[in-house]
């Protein structure tokens, strides 16, 4: 017999770690040397001003959830406020972006294994991992956190040992083989100043940064299972944000006072620069090993995200209803099913398709994570505007400076399309998303705004 309610399995330490590890990968490992090689050290202050405005997004998307925990999350929050359209499009376009980043994962893993076993074709690892996720996935909610706080443990030890090595060679003076100079703070204005590449520089990084942000917007997945939401949703929230830019902003700042930054990336990781320069030769085996729980992480994480939100949206009518069926262990198996398989068909298309598409893929990740984070504000905008004084004063977790600090948020999500559009190595991406936005329009009118949904919350159990 089929469970029809989600168990709540996820404590304050699950959905702590799975915030910070799904935001925590790529973007940091990699992504950072592209958004460094846009800005110069300016890229620092792109990291603190996109970081404000996801904390109000992250504390929008917090006064909700704590107010109304339910599956789905934003999903139900756009479609509840803004309307049913609104909800289509929110719901789908971040499946849609889950997939995308999914596809880079498990592609990007067989790559990782194929440093330590070069004669091993990359489908068997892609194969490999893709299935156990799948049955990590099916498992009961409990044993998925539990993963996702080793693997994200993991990665935050690697930026720990990151930053501290890096400190070590600014304290004791160490020369660092390909340094090309003694490392100094002073790395960080000697090399075209703060602002090499101008403002235009920073601004152009803002995508790369938003798109090493993406994730971080799991904490209002996690409400439907957490157990205890009014009291861990807050506390996530308030101390999520704060590690990942003192882990960004810190590291690169760390990075580009020992390199001059025009040669970060120029070897390949910025880490691996870091521990070679410091003589440990097994620094391409220690980093792949992190990056290998990077993408575990990210692709485990994305399929419990898909998954939440599909059965979200299959309650409210607007994805087929088989996505609302639970197993025994109160998962939703049928998202996991059809995840595994989109999966399958799109190693096969990367196996197919040039690289250049990934370029594209993330670019595209970017232009759906700051549609939903747009939704997640105007939704929360929204709701504030049809409570009363007395409902309004009863909010356990409000957001702060209202309603300044939600309109200069919304504004720079604005903002980040306009940097988008005005770049062509990223306007193709907004060209892209806009005709996915208008397909989803053209299957909503087909396929009619379906039933009004029932109480989301009464379906969850306690």
């Amino acid at each position: 017999m089929q469970n029809s309610t989600m168990r709540r399995g996820l404590n304050a330490r699950h959905i702590r770690f799975m915030a910070l590890g799904s935001a925590i990968g790529t973007g940091l490992f990699y992504g950072s040397a592209a958004a460094i090689q846009r800005a110069g050290p300016s890229v620092l202050l792109a990291y603190l001003i996109a970081g404000a405005a996801v904390y109000l997004m992250m504390r929008a998307l917090g006064e909700m959830a704590v107010r109304t925990p339910v599956a789905g999350s934003f999903g139900h929050y756009a479609n509840h406020y803004l309307g049913r359209f609104a909800g289509f499009l929110t719901g789908w376009t971040y499946v849609f972006s889950m997939l995308m980043v999914c596809l880079a994962d498990v592609t990007a893993f067989g790559i990782y294994m194929g440093l330590w076993f070069p004669d091993t074709p990359r489908w068997v690892w892609v194969l490999g991992i893709v299935f156990v996720i799948a049955a990590i996935n099916l498992c009961n909610v409990r044993v998925f956190g539990e993963l996702e706080f080793w693997l994200s443990l993991l990665k935050v030890v690697a930026i720990v040992a990151m930053i501290l090595a890096g400190l070590t060679v600014l304290v004791f003076g160490i020369r660092l083989g390909d340094a090309g100079g003694v490392a100094s703070f002073a790395n960080l204005w000697a090399h075209g100043g703060f602002f090499p590449n101008g403002l235009e520089g920073m601004v152009a990084s803002f995508t790369i940064v938003i798109f090493a942000f993406g994730g971080i917007e799991v904490i209002g997945l996690t409400a439907g299972e957490a157990q205890d939401p009014q009291r861990m949703i807050p506390k996530a929230i308030n101390s999520v944000p704060l590690r990942i830019l003192l882990f960004y902003v810190l590291t690169l700042l760390v990075l580009m006072a020992i390199y001059p930054w025009p040669k970060i990336g120029s070897q390949g990781s910025p880490f691996v620069q870091i521990f070679s320069g410091l003589g440990i030769d097994a620094a391409a085996t220690l980093l792949n090993l992190v990056v290998i729980s990077a993408a575990i992480s990210a692709i485990n994480s994305d399929i419990f995200c898909t998954g939440r939100m599909l059965y979200g949206m299959a309650g409210n009518g607007q994805a087929p209803a088989s996505f609302a069926r639970l197993s025994p262990a109160g998962v939703p198996w049928m998202t996991v099913l059809v995840m595994t398989l989109a999966l399958l068909v799109g190693v096969l298309l990367n196996y197919l398709l040039p690289n250049e598409l990934f370029l594209l893929f993330a670019s595209l990740v970017t232009f759906a994570v700051v549609w939903v984070w747009l939704m997640i504000l105007l939704s929360q905008v929204a709701m504030r505007r049809r409570l009363d004084a007395d409902e309004v004063a009863a909010l356990r977790f409000p957001v702060p400076f209202w309603p300044w600090g939600q309109y200069l948020a919304i504004a720079f999500m604005l903002f980040v399309f306009a940097v988008m559009a005005s770049f062509p190595d990223t306007r193709t991406a907004l060209y892209i998303g806009g005709l996915w936005l208008m397909l989803l329009g053209i299957a909503y009118l087909m396929k009619g705004p379906g039933d009004e949904p029932a109480d989301a919350a009464s379906t969850l159990r306690p």
